[in-house]
């Protein structure tokens, strides 16, 4: 059995070997409360790399796409130069011991079709509604 090494907050980047917070970004939006605003939610999360989910914080949409400094290696390639928000991330809530995953939020969106079925629960006429916007 492979002997486990001890993660120290002040460490976690160095060891880091996937570079995860460098590969989405979350973006916090409204509460969605109305038909309206789902099927807002619902053409955002029709674009690719695109979900959206809801914890304790509130609702936010999740992009999953790496950020285009990161290297190969992982490193940032504007180190020197990177934004203000790169310079103030901390290893807090470091994903080194693995991404958040479905069970880490309280509503949880991959795709249009999840999201749908979730309205579709939601609003009991959502179908009808639907079919009344053409």
């Amino acid at each position: 059995m492979a002997k486990k090494i001890p993660v120290e907050v002040e460490n976690l980047c160095e060891r880091c070997t996937g570079s995860w917070c460098c590969t989405y970004f979350t973006q916090q939006i409204d509460t969605p409360k109305s038909r309206e605003d789902f099927d807002i939610l619902l053409w955002q999360i029709s674009h690719k790399h695109t979900e959206a989910y809801k914890d304790e914080d509130g609702w936010f949409l999740l992009i999953t796409q790496p950020c285009t400094h990161l290297l190969s290696n992982g490193f940032c390639g504007i180190y020197e130069t990177r934004p203000k928000i790169c310079r103030d991330h901390t290893s807090d809530g470091c994903e080194f011991e693995g991404l958040a995953g479905e069970d880490d939020f309280k509503l949880y969106f991959k795709n249009y079709d999840a999201l749908r079925k979730y309205c579709r629960k939601r609003f009991k006429k959502w179908d009808k509604w639907e079919k009344s916007k053409k």
